[in-house]
């Protein structure tokens, strides 16, 4: 059977890091088996499901090179949903319940107060006909349950979190429906994912009691289910889940600069025994995907570390793959002289005025008579080679100066910092003019 996989976010807001995290290794589940890959947008709550966030998302997968090779719409499939319902209904597997969400809520206070579980105790099963046609004469409307086999036990071999096994008598019969004849998430999930003949879920550990009732809905359809693979959460660097990295967007991710390799990098290892490289090329991170490198331990998610993946992937990007977004006239040579001093893309366009200019390099101080002799030097030179070690050896035969006392005043009088790129590099672009006048501005004539 060909590997199956699926990324189901609803489109009621924007991706965040533990979304694309599910949609990535799903994607290199696929990938990794040479199977399929397929976008479901879970936009059932009509009153919450937004087009533009849909756009988003596709937008979102399209960056970050996740690309689907199918996608449904759960909004499409309802003539499909009531269906099956009405297979399921005439069969005994859900049945009407007529409590208000205030007299639910009662009921699991008092069981809490006797320190019981706060379990459904089934009580729409218990209404007659006749009950039942009395209450919906006086306009109550029933909310759908799917009624869990008690004799059947809900166990599988999870592909991260080992044999899992839940009893059926400890957990309510689930509302599939609402009263509104609206769906909730865990009977269209289990219909799509037996019709798309999906073969792997990947998702998050929060949904692993979900798991637990979806297997009898399969089972009451006659359907085969998918393996499971929980992983933990994502958490924030200090320990717990924070709200900035629950609400981390990929629109906010971007603005920072971050590379998409980057943040595939991060997010393919991160709860995993494997270590977190700085890898371009996918095809690298696919080949290593593994269910048993993956541990129950939380994912710890810092965006320090990103930052730094980042700056190791911007250190390998060549030209061609940023040219579309450097400065106007920032060609190649120049890109590989500042690319190594680059945290983000974005960051060679300060380059590049140091290297155009005007610059406002600082105050000589006791360094004026030095810079003073350079200017005469550098324009003695030939610099069609390499100036800057014909310059700096032609300086210390002249001044007997090495190491930094050569170095540095030359590099703030050329560029106006203390530190940046390999200053060989730089100083063929800065140029034979604009370093002449750079050094002049620092003499004491200057």
């Amino acid at each position: 059977m060909t590997v199956t996989t699926r990324f189901a976010p609803s489109p009621t807001g924007h991706l965040h890091v533990g979304n694309i995290r599910a949609a990535l290794h799903n994607w290199m589940q696929a990938r990794r088996h040479g199977g399929r890959f397929v976008l479901r947008i879970d936009d059932t709550d009509a009153e919450r499901s937004e087009e533009r966030f849909v756009e988003a998302i596709r937008a979102d997968l399209a960056w970050l090179g996740l690309h689907p090779d199918a996608e449904v719409r759960q909004s499409a499939r309802f003539d499909r949903y009531e269906a099956v319902f009405e297979r399921l209904r005439a069969a005994g597997h859900v049945y009407p319940a007529y409590e208000t969400a205030q007299e639910l809520d009662l009921k699991r206070k008092i069981l809490r107060g006797r320190g019981l579980p706060p379990i459904y105790d089934r009580a729409a099963l218990a209404l007659s006909d006749a009950d039942r046609a009395v209450l919906e004469a006086d306009g109550v409307r029933p909310h759908w349950r799917f009624r869990l086999d008690h004799a059947a036990p809900m166990a599988w071999d999870d592909l991260i979190r080992g044999p899992q096994s839940f009893d059926p008598r400890t957990q309510s019969d689930p509302v599939i429906r609402r009263a509104d004849g609206s769906w909730l998430y865990l009977l269209p999930s289990v219909i799509d994912d037996a019709d798309l003949r999906i073969t792997h879920v990947v998702r998050g550990e929060d949904h692993v009691t979900n798991t637990a009732l979806q297997l009898q809905m399969f089972a009451a359809m006659g359907s085969t289910p998918p393996a499971f693979a929980h992983e933990a959460l994502l958490t924030g660097a200090e320990g717990k889940l924070s709200k900035r990295l629950g609400s981390l967007a990929m629109d906010a991710l971007r603005d920072d600069g971050i590379e998409p390799a980057a943040l595939r990098s991060l997010l393919a290892r991160l709860g995993t025994s494997q270590p977190v490289d700085a890898v371009v090329d996918p095809a690298r991170l696919v080949a290593a995907f593994d269910f048993a490198h993956f541990g129950r331990a939380p994912a710890r998610f810092d965006e320090h570390e990103l930052a730094q993946v980042n700056a190791r992937i911007v250190h390998q990007l060549p030209f061609d793959a940023v040219a579309d977004r450097l400065p106007a006239g920032m060609d190649r040579a120049a890109w590989e002289a500042v690319r190594p001093n680059l945290s983000t893309v974005a960051e060679a366009r300060d380059w590049w005025q140091v290297i155009e200019g005007p610059i406002a390099p600082p105050p000589p101080g006791e360094d004026a008579a030095y810079l003073a002799q350079a200017a005469g030097l550098a324009a003695t030179i030939d610099w069609a080679g390499d100036p800057w070690h014909v310059l700096t050896a032609a300086l210390k035969e002249a001044t007997g100066r090495k190491g930094k006392p050569l170095f540095l005043p030359l590099r703030r009088a050329l560029t106006g910092r203390d530190h940046g790129p390999d200053m060989a590099a730089l100083l063929p672009l800065i140029g034979r003019e604009r370093a002449l006048a750079r050094l002049d501005m620092s003499s004491p004539r200057a």
